[in-house]
């Protein structure tokens, strides 16, 4: 309970000292700090997504190359390898749509909306 109280305060404490200079910032400075803000999102989006996408095809290009091997083997039980592997693809496939739905909030997140509001900008 203890850690917890101290880390919360330490993140508070860390929180407020970095808002300082945002709110001693003149309206050019946060326009310029938003915009650099909007363009390193868009390189973070741009890479996290190409990466979500290349490991989980990868990652279903192995599962079917492995359902279609025990197919291969076992054409008897090809029912269910094959339900096993559209469950399978469907999780793969879900976590390539976790990382566009953090990528939509990463990139139209306005972090510098509150602060704006905040220093009557």
């Amino acid at each position: 309970m203890l850690k917890r109280v101290v880390r919360t305060g330490l993140m508070t404490l860390g929180v407020a000292l970095f808002a300082v200079p945002a709110f001693a910032a003149g309206d050019a400075e946060l326009k310029i700090a938003a915009l650099n803000m909007l363009k390193y999102a868009a390189i973070a989006v741009g890479w996290g997504l190409g990466i979500a996408a290349g490991l989980c095809g990868l990652g279903q290009g192995l599962s079917v190359k492995g359902a279609m091997e025990g197919i291969a083997r076992n054409p008897e039980a090809s029912g269910k390898i094959q339900v096993s592997m559209i469950i399978g693809l469907a999780m793969i496939e879900a976590l390539t749509i976790y990382m566009l739905v953090v990528a939509l909030i990463v990139l139209f997140a306005d972090p510098f909306k509150a602060v704006a509001l905040v220093a009557g900008h």
